[in-house]
């Protein structure tokens, strides 16, 4: 995931600023990490470049 990314990108649950924490990253990009909503308590996983913005499941 490219860092200029954190520009527009934002929780899709409540919309809200998403902080990046970085595990892995190259010259370009971060490879593996997360973002986390504070509002929302979730965190996203970033795999292999890829940012999983997924919301996460309710129980039924």
């Amino acid at each position: 995931m490219k860092k200029e990314l954190m520009d527009i990108l934002a929780c899709p649950v409540c919309k809200g600023k998403l902080e990046l924490k970085v595990e892995v990253e190259n010259k370009t990009e971060v490879v593996t990490g997360s973002l986390y909503c504070q509002k929302c308590e979730v965190r996203y996983p970033i795999v292999d470049t890829i940012p999983h913005l997924l919301p996460p499941e309710k129980p039924r």
